[in-house]
């Protein structure tokens, strides 16, 4: 099957910049408004109960050390990834910055892609549409075809870009944010991704990468009002390697 677009990623970086924290976090852009990251697969985007090390706080590290700050320092977290999922998140350095992506963010303006690895064949494109209800005591969410009590509307298309036997490499552009959106509604269209062990596959098994990453954000710059568009590298590792891009 011939893909639909060309999977080359088309933004590169000839040099990169690091937070120097543990673990290291890439940094994609910053200026003197936004700090635009690529969070590792398993760290938390903010602090929880768990107090295990968080994106926001080494974040706030690095600007610390790098700009010779003192007391406390502002970083505004507008939207959030799951632990397991990793790629592009936009930090703010200013509360201004922050509102603005905010009300992006709200009026669906900043547009977020990701690209996934599924089990079974996908179609060439699909659009999904469904009520997800999050269970707070599994911190699990599941998704309905039709409206129920306490549900909310989640809507995701994506394209296929490349397929094997048993897998498929998709890009899903991402219309509503919820939490574990992507991960409930494809598991519930017999697609669950690769390593999901909460809505996948039992044999799994926590500890497994899960094969969701954060792509690429197209949104017009808070201040600048210029048109962002950032890509994220794609990992050579498994499962990413399963395919030729």
């Amino acid at each position: 099957m011939k893909p639909k677009r060309s999977v080359a990623p088309k933004h590169k970086r000839t040099s990169k910049k690091w937070t120097g924290t543990t673990p290291n976090i890439e940094i994609v852009y910053e200026d003197n408004h936004l700090l635009i990251i690529d969070k590792p697969a398993g760290l938390l985007s903010q602090a929880d109960k768990t107090n295990n090390v968080d994106l926001t706080e080494l974040c706030k590290q690095y600007l610390k050390k790098a700009y010779n700050k003192p007391g406390n320092v502002y970083l505004g977290l507008t939207h959030r990834l799951d632990r397991p999922v990793s790629g592009l998140m936009v930090l703010t350095k200013t509360s201004k910055a922050a509102s603005r992506i905010s009300q992006l963010i709200r009026e669906y303006q900043l547009k977020k892609t990701y690209w996934a690895i599924v089990h079974g064949r996908t179609p060439l494109e699909a659009t999904y549409e469904h009520f997800l209800k999050k269970d707070l005591k599994t911190n699990k969410t599941k998704a309905f075809s039709s409206k129920k009590s306490g549900t909310k509307p989640a809507v995701l298309s994506y394209t296929t870009l490349k397929q094997s036997a048993h897998y498929s490499l998709i890009e899903i552009d991402l219309v509503t944010g919820k939490p574990h959106q992507i991960r409930a509604q494809l598991s519930k269209m017999g697609f669950p991704l690769w390593g999901d062990y909460k809505y996948g596959e039992e044999e799994t098994g926590p500890g497994k990468s899960l094969a969701l990453r954060a792509y690429a954000l197209a949104f017009e710059h808070p201040v600048k009002k210029e048109l962002m568009n950032i890509k994220a590298d794609i990992f050579r590792q498994q499962p990413w390697n399963l395919f030729d891009y």
